[in-house]
């Protein structure tokens, strides 16, 4: 089909079937921002820095006379500011693309795959899905977000060999992730830093969200076995599954020694997080010495390496641009300076609820402010000062508004196009986001008023 025959099809759907193309729907976001700096007036809360963190000074906000007008062609100018300060994502997008194409090349990681499939029997695929629902769930529990972009491509992997598509494993690796780290009792990102400004011991309070957590992984796992797995999706290009019969595949030495050297760099890099905080950077160098390293096993030439890299690189090329461009909508934010203005009138709407939904209502605030202040170490410092005392004014649990801020925060991060970790992990999985939000957004809901329902209880019982 060539292009005029490719537009001809398009035009012939409604024009509510006609989504346009994520980097579109990005651009149109950033549009929508630009001429909300128009509306939202300027505004700053005073800062200080206690214990090497910068807080919020609660009651401080004032509007700004001197905050300069954007122009119309700041719109433009912020994307390529979007790209730069979204470096990092896009870095470890292309180097983790390279590393697991070198990997697939190599035949290592399908055969693995395939030999455990084969073991566990194709008909329980769907209990395997659920496993790895879990297993993933896990990691976002205990190793965080970002983390875990290089597992991605497994999920995938994962799914092919079990003959769903690359959605139902990217909605197991992504869901997972995002939903371990959203309820995650241990998250020292988002729980750590905003009990630490409440005053509350480190982690206390675990049990509603581990609760949390168990409950809405299982969820997961059965909207993917029933929904995600009949749905439509068109494998992107370049899309590798398995190549042989499941009863074909066998584990060779050098299959060994690749996978040996793969999950020696996983255990590095769990090393790091944990005991050296490492981030983006050090796990991008660190994918890099692992391409490098499963190259050599398998006998590649430094250009051989070099080459392999470049073709994985270009295979997430399109995910990682709508990483830089989605980055622009914070710049327009930050140039504007309405950031604060926008926190300071959500955080309002608290105060005037009753007691009973007020922690309901401060999860949608918090969900809302995300998109805006997509960290959530940074969110936790910039609307805990000022929503621990709203909470102590209408009665509520300063632990039961940290799980509204925890559910709020967390949760949004796997529908907002601010946030650069999802954006990264739909780029391995090759799934736009466009599919993505199709597939995600009903479990959403049901998870949300799954969170809710717990709030309230929550609230009943005084926690």
């Amino acid at each position: 089909m060539d292009i005029t025959d490719k537009l001809a099809s398009e035009g012939k759907k409604p024009w509510y079937r006609n989504m346009p193309d994520p980097m579109v729907l990005i651009f149109m976001i950033l549009v929508a921002t630009y001429v909300l700096t128009f509306i939202v007036p300027a505004g700053a809360f005073e800062r200080v820095v206690t214990g090497g963190r910068t807080t919020v000074v609660p009651e401080s906000f004032a509007y700004l006379t001197d905050a300069p007008a954007l122009h119309l062609f700041d719109i433009f100018v912020a994307i390529p500011k979007g790209l730069i300060s979204a470096a990092p994502y896009l870095f470890i997008v292309f180097i983790a693309g390279g590393l697991f194409h070198i990997l697939q090349k190599t035949g290592a990681l399908e055969n693995a795959i395939g030999v455990a499939v084969n073991k566990a029997g194709i008909e329980n695929r769907n209990i395997i899905i659920t496993i790895g629902t879990f297993i993933y769930g896990f990691f976002g529990v205990a190793v965080g977000f970002e983390n875990n972009i290089a597992l991605v491509p497994v999920a995938v992997l994962i799914s092919s060999a079990v003959g769903y598509s690359s959605l139902v494993g990217t909605v197991m690796a992504v869901g997972g992730i995002g939903i371990g780290f959203a309820l995650s009792p241990i998250n020292p990102y988002t729980v750590g830093v905003a009990q630490g400004v409440a005053e509350l011991p480190t982690f206390s309070g675990a049990w509603l969200r581990a609760l949390l957590v168990v409950t809405s992984l299982a969820l997961l796992a059965y909207f993917i076995c029933a929904k995600v797995t009949k749905m439509e999706f068109k494998e992107p290009e370049g899309a590798e599954g398995l190549k042989k019969d499941l009863a074909d595949y066998r584990l060779a030495g050098k299959d060994k020694a690749t996978l040996g050297v793969f999950l020696v760099g996983l255990g590095i890099m769990l090393y790091g997080v944990f005991a050296n905080g490492w981030y983006i950077n050090e796990i991008a160098g660190l994918f890099l010495v692992m391409a490098i390293a499963i190259g050599l096993v398998n006998g590649l030439s430094a250009n051989g390496i070099v080459k392999q890299m470049m073709e994985g690189a270009s295979g997430v090329t399109a995910g990682a641009l709508v990483i830089g461009v989605a980055a622009s909508i914070q710049v327009i934010l930050d140039q504007a300076q309405i950031i604060d203005t926008i926190v300071n009138a959500l955080s309002a709407l608290i105060q005037d609820m009753p007691i009973a939904v007020s922690a309901i209502v401060a999860s949608v605030v918090q969900g809302v402010i995300n998109l805006f202040v997509p960290s959530g170490s940074g969110q936790a410092l910039v609307t805990m000062p000022i929503l621990v005392p709203v909470a102590d004014l209408v009665g509520m649990s300063r632990q039961l508004m940290i799980t509204a801020f925890q559910v709020g925060d967390g949760l949004t991060n796997l529908i907002v196009p601010t946030s650069g970790g999802t954006l990264a992990m739909l780029a391995l999985g090759r799934v736009s986001y466009e599919q993505w939000l199709k597939a995600i957004l009903p479990f959403m809901l049901m998870v949300y008023a799954l969170c809710w329902v717990a709030l309230f209880v929550g609230q009943l019982v005084g926690y």
